[in-house]
């Protein structure tokens, strides 16, 4: 198993299966402080994750946590991450969405501001804050297009709530005034995409 964006998720644990977990992310101060401290991982790697050595086809599921809203090149990324797992395999997805309250705000916060911010809108141990890129691909509109033009199968959507900002009243409050000040196009409902992507066997997929 390979889990990107490991600063966040666990590696998942299957039942009567005996799994190995690789860590990759990116090299930010406050992820490899965390790392530094966890013993889930068999291994981990921080740096440009369009570089990342990663061996080719080498793991049955990806676990991509929290990534691709906070990095440039998210495409590239992706496409990198996907050429290292197994034909037949699962991408397990969790993104912060563009599109959401929450994700407008999150952007559009000077990063002064959210670094002044942080400790008191977020559980602590949270890592962050983070870089908040939130290109096109952090977003349904953005996944669904990606997976269509590579061949790549949704085989479950969902929409949940788990920003670590809504933990406290003021976070809430401010993600419900975006979602006031937009007229609900920037919702308040959620603010994370969850999607199961499996990486197709026929020859007729364009290869990964």
């Amino acid at each position: 198993m390979l889990v990107a964006g490991c600063a966040h998720d666990e590696p998942l644990v299957l039942e009567h299966v005996e799994t190995r977990a690789m860590g990759a992310d990116e090299d930010h101060p406050a992820i490899r402080r965390v790392l530094e401290e966890r013993a889930d991982l068999a291994t981990w790697s921080l740096g440009d994750l369009r570089s990342v050595p990663l061996p080719p086809r080498g793991f049955d599921i990806i676990q991509l946590s929290f990534l691709l809203e906070r990095v440039r090149h998210a495409e590239l990324v992706f496409d990198r991450l996907l050429q290292s797992l197994r034909p037949g395999g699962l991408v397990l997805l969790r993104v912060r969405d563009r599109r959401s309250a929450y994700g407008l705000l999150d952007r559009l916060t000077p990063g002064w501001l959210r670094r002044l911010l942080w400790r008191g809108l977020v559980r602590p141990g949270i890592p962050g804050p983070l870089p908040a890129v939130y290109e096109p691909l952090a977003s349904s509109d953005g996944l669904h297009a990606f997976c269509l033009s590579r061949g790549l199968m949704i085989t479950d959507d969902e929409r949940n709530l788990s920003g670590p900002a809504r933990s406290r009243r003021i976070g809430a409050a401010a993600v419900a005034l975006v979602s006031k000040l937009t007229s609900g196009y920037f919702p308040a409902s959620h603010d994370e995409i969850t999607m199961v992507i499996r990486k197709p066997q026929h020859h007729f997929a364009r290869r990964l």
